[in-house]
């Protein structure tokens, strides 16, 4: 199945609770760039990493006026929980109901053991000041993405 790309489209509208008792919604960041990663599952291997890293080139985002935000289905308080053991400076969104993911058109269906179900695809969405979506990543694989988007990043600055 197709995914159409939102590269060149207006971010989709959402809003959703947040880590820090926050609710947070595409106009909290109005006039800096956001980068929105989509990810399964909070404390796995590959989602820790990539939260790591992100966390890692934290300020390196920000000198770019560039927030970050991390988007998945788990329940706030499993991201109070994965946001305070890796120390992330960003905030994490609750998404249980799936409406942000399917605002960004992130599930897709997945099979393990055989078995299918309805997932997460790991995405992230580069989103500039003006509220555009600029550059996107979907099946994202974790290895050297983040540095990828840091690069599209610091493109917008040159």
């Amino acid at each position: 199945m197709m995914v159409k790309s939102l590269e060149g489209k207006k971010c989709p509208k959402f809003c959703a609770e947040a880590t820090n008792e926050q609710t947070i919604s595409n106009e909290t960041y109005k006039g800096m760039n956001v980068v929105i990663y989509f990810y399964p599952k909070d404390s796995t291997p590959g989602c820790t990493t990539e939260g790591q890293e992100f966390r890692d080139n934290y300020k390196k985002f920000k000198k770019c006026n560039t927030e970050i935000l991390g988007i998945s289905r788990e329940s706030i308080k499993s991201h109070e929980n994965f946001k305070s053991k890796q120390s992330f400076p960003f905030e994490l969104l609750s998404d249980p109901d799936e409406k942000v993911c399917k605002a960004f058109n992130v599930m897709k269906m997945k099979s393990m053991y055989g078995r299918q179900y309805m997932g997460v695809d790991r995405s992230t969405f580069i989103v500039n000041n003006k509220g555009k979506v600029i550059k996107e990543w979907r099946g994202v694989k974790v290895k050297g993405h983040v540095r990828e988007v840091l690069e599209s990043v610091e493109q917008l600055f040159k």
